[in-house]
């Protein structure tokens, strides 16, 4: 959406605000022991006291109200009472929501307990490219040169970016136009980013693949060559300067 009066940006302030409270609880509340399925629940009822809603779930009809994936699952993991957290795993939760029209959108993988497994490298790496991305955004600039920045930053950390998995225009739905803001350079796309839109920005920073597939739950992305995933994201509003981080106190940068 483009924000053109204050209520506008009001209400995109106060859906922004239900999904980075919700991220950040959950993942202070994420521990090994617990199920997806149980962390899943925690986020719904924040979302709740926001008076917010799921947005996979009123828009796709998703299974559960938060997306969380485990380890080799990149995105779109369906909540489960069966897939218990351990120490060490890699688990990404994305939280998108509707609030009195207005929506939102984000997301934030990180490890859980100590490091056994080595993932906090990648983790850090997607944090450090999306606000490296994130201090280049503003009206005028060009989406592909957005994403050739991305796949740039993530090669020099030795790492491939996910080619079919993009961030998206959001305001008055879940996705809008711009759509397929992607990790790299398209160079077909002559699109710019517009002053006073707003959009999704998202990292996909992988180890070993570079494209998605869908599992036969119709849900869950893994990698087409195995590996890890990690995904960080923002709800943004261009404006001629830095841009507005309105999903900022997620704290995915703390």
């Amino acid at each position: 959406m483009s924000i053109s009066k204050e209520s506008e940006l009001i209400g995109m302030q106060k859906a922004s605000e239900a999904v980075a409270i919700a991220l950040k609880e959950m993942t202070r509340y994420a521990k090994p022991g617990i199920s997806t399925k149980d962390l899943d629940l925690f986020g719904a009822q924040i979302l709740a006291d926001f008076g917010a809603k799921s947005a996979p779930f009123l828009t796709y009809g998703f299974p559960g109200w938060t997306c969380i994936s485990v380890n080799e699952e990149f995105c779109h993991g369906i909540p489960s009472d069966k897939r218990i957290l351990q120490e060490g795993d890699l688990i990404n939760i994305d939280v998108s929501a509707e609030l009195d029209g207005f929506w939102a959108d984000n997301g934030g993988s990180f490890v859980i307990g100590e490091d056994i497994h080595g993932h906090r490298p990648l983790v850090e790496a997607s944090k450090e490219i999306l606000k490296k991305t994130l201090a280049q955004l503003k009206g005028g600039v060009k989406i592909s040169d957005v994403g050739h920045l991305m796949e740039t930053e993530a090669k020099k950390r030795g790492y491939r970016v996910i080619k079919n998995l993009g961030g998206h225009g959001i305001g008055r739905s879940l996705h809008e136009q711009p759509d397929e803001l992607l990790n790299y350079r398209n160079k077909y796309d002559q699109r710019r980013f517009r002053k006073n839109s707003v959009v999704a920005i998202e990292t996909f920073i992988a180890t070993d693949s570079t494209y998605a597939d869908t599992l036969a739950d119709g849900w869950t992305l893994v990698g087409n060559r195995g590996g890890f995933m990690a995904q960080h994201e923002h709800t943004i509003l261009i404006t001629d300067r830095e841009p507005i981080i309105l999903t900022k106190s997620n704290a995915i940068w703390n």
